[in-house]
């Protein structure tokens, strides 16, 4: 709950335990809010079993009946997770009763969809949990082949500026090898390092393992499929044959003539331009769709550009070339974006819960416009030392960049131009005194509130935010 903006799970992730009887069961983790129908598509689609997450004080949402149609659709049995047992206001019957509705009878009432009370804060059912999920795959009698060469699916994919493009994905048959020529989408590549979901090198990842990929030539799309092949020739042979195919699809689709590319002025539909960055490839997919379903008769969206990492000096041209603001979900621009944004006064939108996107994009297409937030950042410094501050805290030890860095100020941390947390300063020193701000040019040491996850080389950003009444 601590990791993700607003308490909702933005991203999808992938992740692999061992029970007490050394079986193995990956889970993969997709995004509740109804934005993300794509990723739980992507979710029922790779997956043998799917555990459907209800909370018990709650009802049942709109993306928990999209999540039993994508179910149904894919064919996949399904458990049903009652979770908040600890919550006073619990009635795990009332789901039970609503799940019928949606054709979905537990064996409480005489179904055969298997049930489980739990709670995520205590651990209690979660046994429970894995005992259901292992009867599941034994009468299913799940099987595939380690012994050939890998196939498998791309759960999520960014461009991290160290490692270049990477991918997790999830091997479906065979073996993924260091070494191992591949292609993926449009893309092709060669396994430089394997990656498990604890961040360890690996040697081979066999089926059902979820690893992130290093060594592709660049950001495939989320769902695509990843096939091993005999040689980097064939690689770049297939993947230039899709990479043709796409592009042919993309020139049938445009407009083919001058007259039917100017009758498009003739309408009456105003168009909002945007460009999009996000961290992940699922928070692009799923933050465009969702724009997408804001257009009506009178207002439609038009993404100029959406991609991957950190907003960079091309962003910034073309949202200015075309008046569009920049809308960064989960990313801040580079130095040289920042000095071209200033330069050319390119409205930033900055947001880390998609529903705050998409009800002050709603808000500001309708001309509802509410107050203004007004972001002044303060002051920014580079962390260059990470040390323990009590039990369980960390201290950064930073260098002061520009501005001032002051106690009890919003800050956000950054990593390679990607938001790893947002927090506030809680403790400042210099040296060993307590100190209220300190200026550029200068070290100091910082606790962060809720956040242990501090590097070297991480960034800091100290912000005011200030509402004021928009002016028309």
């Amino acid at each position: 709950v601590k990791g993700e903006a607003g308490g909702i799970t933005q991203h999808i992730g992938a992740y692999q335990i061992t029970t007490k009887g050394k079986d193995r069961l990956t889970f993969l983790d997709t995004p509740g809010h109804a934005a993300f129908t794509e990723m739980r598509a992507r979710g029922a689609n790779v997956t043998d079993i799917v555990v459907l997450v209800v909370a018990g004080d709650d009802a049942i949402m709109p993306q928990t009946i999209e999540a039993i149609n994508h179910t149904k659709a894919a064919g996949v049995p399904m458990i049903v997770a009652i979770t908040k047992s600890d919550k006073p206001e619990y009635n795990p019957q009332k789901i039970r009763e609503r799940l019928l509705e949606h054709e979905v009878i537990v064996e409480a009432m005489s179904g055969d969809v298997q049930d489980v009370e739990l709670s995520a804060k205590t651990g209690a059912g979660l046994d429970e949990l894995i005992e259901k999920i292992l009867l599941q795959a034994e009468l299913l009698e799940l099987k595939a082949n380690p012994d050939r060469d890998a196939e498998g699916t791309v759960i999520e994919a960014q461009l991290d500026k160290g490692r270049g493009p990477v991918a997790t994905v999830l091997v479906t048959r065979g073996t993924l090898k260091r070494g191992d020529t591949f292609v993926v989408g449009t893309q092709s590549g060669r396994v430089r390092a394997l990656i498990d979901d604890k961040g360890k090198q690996i040697k081979e990842a066999g089926p059902a393992m979820p690893v992130e990929v290093l060594g592709l030539g660049g950001v495939p799309m989320a769902g695509d499929q990843l096939t091993v092949v005999e040689n980097e020739q064939r690689a770049r042979e297939v993947a230039a044959f899709r990479q043709q195919k796409a592009t042919e699809k993309r020139t049938t689709l445009a407009p083919t003539n001058f007259d039917t590319m100017f009758s498009n002025l003739k309408s009456d539909v105003i168009e909002f331009p945007v460009v999009v960055k996000a961290d992940v490839q699922g928070s692009v997919e799923a933050i465009v769709n969702a724009l997408h379903n804001l257009s009506n008769e009178e207002i439609k969206v038009r993404v100029l550009h959406a991609g991957v990492g950190a907003i960079t000096e091309s962003d910034v041209t073309l949202a200015a070339a075309s008046n569009a603001p920049i809308i960064g979900f989960n990313v801040r621009p580079n130095p040289k974006a920042r000095q071209l944004l200033e330069r050319e006064k390119v409205r930033m939108m900055y947001y880390d819960v998609i529903y705050h996107l998409t009800e002050e994009i709603a808000k500001e297409m309708a001309g509802e416009l509410g107050p203004e937030r007004i972001e002044t950042v303060v002051g920014r410094a580079e962390v260059k030392q990470v040390f323990p501050a009590g039990k369980k805290d960390k201290a950064a030890g930073l260098l002061v960049l520009d501005g001032v860095i002051r106690k009890g100020l919003h800050a956000r941390l950054t990593r390679d131009d990607v938001i790893v947390s947002k927090t506030t300063i809680a403790s400042l020193r210099r040296f060993k005194d307590d100190v209220d701000e300190v200026r550029a040019g200068l070290e100091c040491g910082v606790v962060l509130s809720d956040t242990n996850d501090i590097k070297p080389g991480d960034n800091l950003e100290v912000f005011e935010v200030e509402e004021r009444e928009r002016t028309l």
